[in-house]
């Protein structure tokens, strides 16, 4: 089932306010409504959640279901399709902020037990969701995304977690962000791939062949042909000190290169990622990393409130228990995974169980944007977005005490280090 983006009823705000919002008037007049709504309520939301030191991710969240079509008793916002275009602009912002983290350097440096952990996490989490989704009744669509959605941890709220309880800079979280750059580029190259094959209508050999052959095109093609000639145009509007000129090339860039890869029938995640790549490899990095987290912490603001309002309220406590069940599916199984590998890996227990915890708490932006994608190409129910938005929500909240209980973990025994180094005492 597509989901049905047609507001219930028209918001009564209109009839309290006829001067401003009369039936003659431009759509522009209610598109700035709902952007005023958004941003008030917005705000204030982010007010309690930083009042209660909670991550402002739930804040927006719930300032999208207070103000969306679906919640009773009607609607504040006037356009779900105002909705859509900010939750579009925030995936491409989010996305390409997030690729200015990771200069080609830095994917080349993350170290082999990373990249294996990852991998046999991220599809062994797939595989099991898939196959619990399935027999919990929802449709092969349905429990693809599902699965996809789960087997990635949110980078940006586990880095901001590991900082507040000071882990930042331990063994295990030089494993965990190793992890998680893994985990967001199978994401990102998965979601593509399967928004492509879905879009196409059949499914075959030859058809995924190709969208793989098309999707490790773009990929390769940027990256090897990008990295060369664009640092050096980002660079040279760097020289200018003209921020202003530096950020409309950047920014030119992130939509340029969406543009291209929705041309080509690859999801906009994957042309907006890899603009922040080649961004990351200029020497204007820094600079522009800084000018555009105002603009990300805007359209991110805007991303989850428009996911948040996007979502049936009125089916979430219908899949309360599947999205309990899906958390501890994703959970234990992440968890499971990772600390078995390292600790078969020669890792200490104290490292491989922070690990473990740390790759496993939290969902959050990444598994939002593999749910609008599915919704963007209607293969997915109007139970997703709910279900994810709960998932969201939940593991968020508990995420910091999770990991709090593995930077707490002890165990008294040898790092692999320190071990290493009392055998060469001893031999020496």
């Amino acid at each position: 089932m597509v989901v049905n983006h047609t507001a219930p009823t028209a918001p009564p705000i209109d009839s309290i306010f006829p001067q401003f919002f009369t039936p003659g008037n431009d759509s522009i007049d209610f598109v700035i409504q709902d952007i005023a709504i958004i941003m008030v309520v917005a705000a204030v939301m982010l007010a309690i959640t930083f009042k209660l030191k909670q991550p402002m991710v739930i804040g927006y969240i719930i300032a999208g279901m207070v103000i969306g079509p679906y919640t009773p008793p009607f609607s504040l916002v006037h356009s779900p399709e105002t909705l859509n275009l900010f939750a579009e602009l925030g995936i491409i912002m989010l996305l390409f902020v997030t690729g200015t983290e990771f200069p080609v350097a830095k994917l080349r440096s993350v170290g082999r037990i990373s990249i294996v952990t990852a991998l046999a996490e991220s599809m062994g989490t797939l595989l099991i969701v898939f196959f619990i989704a399935q027999n919990l009744g929802f449709s092969f669509n349905d429990s693809i995304f599902l699965a996809l959605a789960l087997s990635v941890t949110s980078t940006v709220i586990t880095i901001r977690i590991l900082e507040d309880v000071g882990l930042v800079r331990d063994k295990s979280s030089t494993l965990i962000l190793g992890m998680l750059i893994v985990e967001d580029i199978i994401v990102i190259s998965a979601l593509g791939v399967m928004q492509s094959v879905i879009t196409v209508g059949t499914v075959s050999i030859v058809d995924i062949g190709i969208t793989l052959a098309i999707v490790g095109g773009f990929i390769g093609g940027v990256i090897i042909v990008g990295s060369k000639f664009v640092p050096r145009v980002i660079d040279r509007a760097g020289r200018t000190n003209d921020y202003a000129m530096l950020l409309i090339t950047i920014l030119g860039l992130a939509f340029g290169l969406s543009f291209i890869a929705n041309g080509l029938g690859i999801s906009v995640v994957i042309g907006a990622f890899l603009a922040g790549v080649l961004v990351a490899e200029s020497k204007s990095a820094a600079v522009a990393r800084i000018i555009t987290i105002p603009l990300r912490d805007m359209f991110a603001a805007l991303f989850f409130i428009s996911i948040g309002a996007l979502m049936n309220v009125s089916l979430i406590p219908m899949f309360m228990v599947p999205a309990i069940i899906l958390i501890l599916t994703s959970f234990a199984s992440k968890f499971l995974i990772v600390t078995g590998i390292l600790v078969r890996s020669g890792y200490d227990n104290t490292t491989s169980l922070r690990a473990g915890f740390g790759i496993s708490a939290t969902k959050g932006e990444m598994s939002l944007v593999v749910a609008k994608g599915g919704q963007d190409v209607g293969a997915i129910s109007s139970s997703i977005l709910p279900i994810l938005g709960v998932i969201t929500i939940v593991t968020t909240f508990i995420g910091p005490f999770i990991i709090r209980v593995g930077s707490k973990l002890k165990l008294g025994e040898p790092t692999e280090v320190d071990s290493k180094g009392e055998r060469g005492k001893e031999g020496s």
